[in-house]
């Protein structure tokens, strides 16, 4: 199956280097192109790709309030949404969560990155890029009592957002769950802990209704934003 993706920066020189990287793979295709937020979301809404990449800052209409419209709490049927940002806009990355997004890109990272975070973000099952989202989990982690820039936190979703559990977590989904914080695939953390993939697919099912998630990403924000990730051990499972 092509994965369809839409590419949205105000940029000609990086939607050109990002359409001959995703081009140049035969299970992708670059469907549409928009130097600006308006046209992304007409063109995401009208084409439905697989995978909207958006550029944060763009005129007219930014790339954050572009994913709340294309994948936000409010949108009945959401379009998975891949940001490209840099590290020195960890600030927005609390918004751009909220807002939709499945995951985040650095848009000075490597080819063999882009397809990569395209590819998860198409399966919508993977947190992206660990070593991106990860990192910018954990910078988030410091400020997650600060509200983003010129905003107020929004209300939480349903029961309340990603706050509280509907239910509690058992101790094996907290277990998933860190893992899932650290970028872990759902392979890896069901080596990590000696189950099965489908128990690790189960307690991830569970815990995602707990926490009204809707995607991997989200639960490794609500992980971070509670502190149940060392921050001192990267590269382990929690």
């Amino acid at each position: 199956m092509t994965i369809q993706v839409l590419i949205a920066d105000d940029q000609e020189m990086v939607r050109a280097a990002f359409r001959m990287i995703l081009d140049s793979q035969p299970d992708m295709r670059v469907v549409a192109q928009a130097k600006n937020g308006v046209e992304a979301v007409e063109q995401a809404r009208r084409l439905r790709p697989d995978v909207c990449l958006l550029d944060i800052r763009m005129p007219e209409l930014d790339g954050l309030e572009a994913t709340r419209l294309l994948a936000g709490p409010d949108v009945p049927d959401p379009l998975n949404v891949l940001i490209a940002t840099t590290f020195d806009l960890d600030e927005y990355v609390y918004r751009a969560l909220r807002n939709g997004a499945c995951g985040f890109l650095l848009k000075d990272g490597a080819p063999g990155l882009l397809t990569e975070a395209v590819r998860a973000a198409a399966s919508g099952n993977s947190l992206i890029s660990p070593s991106v989202t990860v990192r910018l989990l954990a910078h988030m982690a410091p400020h997650r009592d600060r509200p983003a820039p010129s905003e107020a936190r929004p209300a939480r979703r349903g029961r309340g957002g990603l706050k509280d559990p509907i239910e509690p977590l058992t101790q094996r989904e907290v277990e998933v769950v860190r893992r899932v914080a650290r970028g872990r695939t759902n392979e890896e953390v069901a080596a990590d802990l000696h189950v099965t993939l489908s128990t690790v697919k189960t307690h991830l099912g569970n815990v995602q209704r707990k926490l009204a998630a809707r995607n991997r990403v989200e639960i490794a924000a609500w992980a971070w934003e509670h502190g149940m990730v060392d921050e001192s051990s990267p590269n382990r499972g929690g």
